[in-house]
């Protein structure tokens, strides 16, 4: 527990932080930028998603700010641990990555925003505001590409059947989970993932996802 929440009239207006942030000086500066401002209570700051796992429940946090990368479990990792404990908590990643992996995995992972840690203090405080109405918090450039994944390429080389294929291979599932998924046999899958391969001029999974993703395929 980092502080008592304050006795006001009109306490039900307080927006409660918690910040999960392995760097110090950022960690202090965004306990200064919410203390200072009469709408906002930290009712905890933690190093670690460890340590704060175990006061989540007292602590009652409206909002979490949540490092992506932390030492021991990863931010993007402990989001669904968070919401076991707190199912009704908003949570807003803060990254200095802008990958499109770790956005789309943290956002499936039940994160409310994504924000770079550049985005200047004032803005941090709107886009927490924003997410208790029940919006989403992203940085310009984050918003860019999450509006490009949705905008795919329609001159892809590849037909429907093999999109839905690669785009459960990028979700990491096997062959046989492909198949009983789309209710094809397992040959028909190996069939098809030889002609993506073909198709992209890869050799590899991991080459067809890159291409298929660079190129807005899946």
């Amino acid at each position: 527990m980092y502080a008592d929440k304050p006795f006001t009239s009109d306490t039900a207006a307080i927006i409660n932080v918690c910040i999960i942030e392995d760097d110090e000086v950022i960690r202090r500066g965004y306990i200064s930028l919410l203390q200072s401002d009469e709408g906002f209570f930290t009712s905890g700051a933690y190093a670690a998603a460890e340590e704060a796992l175990k006061h989540l429940e007292e602590d009652q946090p409206d909002v979490i700010l949540l490092d992506i990368q932390l030492p021991g479990i990863k931010g993007v990792d402990a989001l669904p641990a968070i919401k076991k404990i707190l199912p009704h908590v908003q949570i807003i990643m803060l990254t200095v990555h802008e990958t499109e992996d770790l956005i789309f995995t943290a956002l499936k992972n039940g994160a409310s925003g994504y924000l770079t840690k550049n985005t200047p203090f004032s803005k941090i405080k709107d886009h927490i505001r924003e997410v208790v109405k029940g919006g989403g918090a992203m940085s310009a450039g984050i918003a860019m590409q999450v509006m490009r994944h949705f905008q795919k390429n329609l001159n892809t080389p590849l037909t429907k059947r093999e999109t839905e294929i690669l785009e459960c291979i990028a979700d990491g599932k096997s062959r046989s989970k492909i198949a009983a998924q789309l209710f094809i046999d397992l040959e028909t899958v190996k069939s098809h993932i030889k002609n993506i391969y073909h198709k992209l001029d890869v050799n590899s999974r991991d080459e067809a996802i890159k291409v298929a993703r660079k190129d807005r395929y899946i």
